[in-house]
């Protein structure tokens, strides 16, 4: 049977399997003072093969490819968001245009609610409703003489046709006048 260990004070507690933990840091810093002669030569000799490094690179040698890693997975990401935003954004803006399609189309159904509305009122008031009796259906007040002026064309075709010619005739006016054009030969037919 074990007994279990209590830490010591500045020291963690050991579990089985862990690592110890390090507990001093070694920092080494060199100086040029202490250099030894081998290093400063091997300085000395590797400096002209970095100059020559770069002046490849700026002839245009072979060069690394500015495409990391990072960067490939950073572009893929900014792609991915790009598209997955596509189309919330093209619902959007269909539901603005909409949007703004009914906002026009209740404007609209207000006008007409108003003209309705005044056109009730006018048609409480009993001296709109006699004028327009007059104006539509040709009454006259006991003693008036109606006088119906034709225009020209018109006072001509009933003069031809014993009755009013066009749409304004009634059904049977024009069915028999329908009738009458269908006997007359055209002059473009031989």
């Amino acid at each position: 049977m074990s007994t279990p260990r209590r830490p010591t004070a500045g020291r963690r507690s050991a579990r089985p399997g862990a690592r110890p933990a390090r507990t001093t840091v070694r920092t080494a810093v060199r100086t040029p003072e202490t250099r030894t002669p081998a290093a400063s030569v091997e300085a000395a000799a590797a400096a002209p093969a970095v100059a020559g490094r770069r002046a490849r690179r700026s002839e245009g040698g072979p060069r690394r490819s500015p495409l990391t890693p990072r960067a490939a997975v950073l572009a893929l990401l900014v792609v991915g968001l790009l598209v997955s935003a596509g189309l919330p954004l093209r619902e959007y803006l269909a539901q603005r245009g909409e949007i703004s399609a009914l906002e026009v189309e209740q404007a609209d159904a207000r006008d007409r609610v108003a003209e309705l509305e005044a056109e009730k009122e006018r048609l409480q008031d009993p001296a709109y409703i006699a004028a327009e009796a007059r104006r539509r259906l040709h009454f006259v007040l006991p003693g008036e003489t109606a006088y119906v002026v034709l225009a020209q064309d018109e006072a001509v075709a009933e003069s031809q046709d014993g009755g009013p010619a066009g749409e304004d005739a009634p059904w049977y006016s024009q069915l028999w006048g329908s009738v009458q054009e269908a006997d007359r030969p055209s002059p473009d037919v031989p």
